[in-house]
Order: structure tokens, then sequence, then C-alpha cells
């Protein structure tokens, strides 16, 4: 199982609204920002598939706010590949509080690949590297959620 650092982030002023709390909208910017991290660790960002002629755009973001967040505190978002099958890419984050140490928020990002074009693409026929980079990442997921289940 590969072991990723999970992405850090220090709420700013601006995520905020006027009663120091982070505005719903940051969670999702938080995602992407995790997500580009993730990829960059497993050793191919999004710079690197693009040089391959390879799109990633978002189809679905789904989060659920559980707890709130305020100005000045760091939250760190687990990342992980939940569901890959080649075509569609789940992404799944929860962003935990360094202060409580709880789940604060929890969501998905779904995408799919496609050409400059437009075209879909397979990542099996388009880039094994790719792929096989998403593959280990739904396997560390699984191992991980059965080491969950086991505790």
């Amino acid at each position: 199982m590969s072991e990723w650092k999970p992405y850090r982030h220090k709420v700013q002023y601006y995520e905020t609204d006027q009663m120091g709390i982070v505005h719903h909208s940051n969670y999702i910017r938080w995602f992407e920002e995790a997500r580009t991290d993730y990829m960059e660790q497993m050793g191919m960002g999004y710079d690197q598939m693009e040089e391959k002629g390879i799109l990633s755009p978002v189809l679905a973001v789904e989060a659920d706010y559980l707890r709130m967040v305020h100005f000045g505190e760091t939250v760190t978002i687990e990342t992980y590949i939940k569901e890959y099958n080649g075509i569609k890419l789940t992404v799944g984050y929860e962003v935990i509080s360094d202060k409580t140490q709880m789940v604060h928020c929890r969501g998905t990002t779904k995408h799919c690949f496609i050409n400059r074009k437009g075209r879909p693409l397979s990542m099996k026929h388009t880039s094994i590297e790719f792929h096989n980079m998403f593959i280990q990442g739904l396997e560390d997921y699984k191992n991980k959620k059965r080491e969950d289940e086991r505790l």
C-alpha cells in the first residue's frame, strides 16, 4: 500500500463570511487543491496529463457539510480514489480539522477523460501509466477500507 501525505490548508480570512466561518464554496476549491497534490504525489500530475492531450473535466461534485471551520484553523484533507473503471474516476475527500480531529466536510468529485476534441478516452488504451496509477490508488483505498473495518 502506498503512503500519501494528506493535503493541509490554513483557512484564510478571505475564505470566510462575516462570522468568520468558511464559505461553503471554498471546500470545492480545497477538493481541487487536494486532488492536484494527491496526483502529484502519485507521480503524475495534471500538467503531465495535459501534455499527453488528456483532459479530465469535472462531471459532478458532492459535499456534505458536517461542522463549521473557522478563520485561522488548519484542516487536513484526506484524498483517495473511490471508484475507477478506466473511463470515469471518482475521487473522495474528508476535510478534518486539526483542532477537533473530526471530519468537518466529506465529498466527492466525478471525472471522465477526454481528448482535446472532447472525445472520450479509455485510460487503459491512452496512457497505461495513468491507468496503473489510478488502479493503485483504488487498491490503496480498498485496502484501507478493509483495515478500518477490522478495527
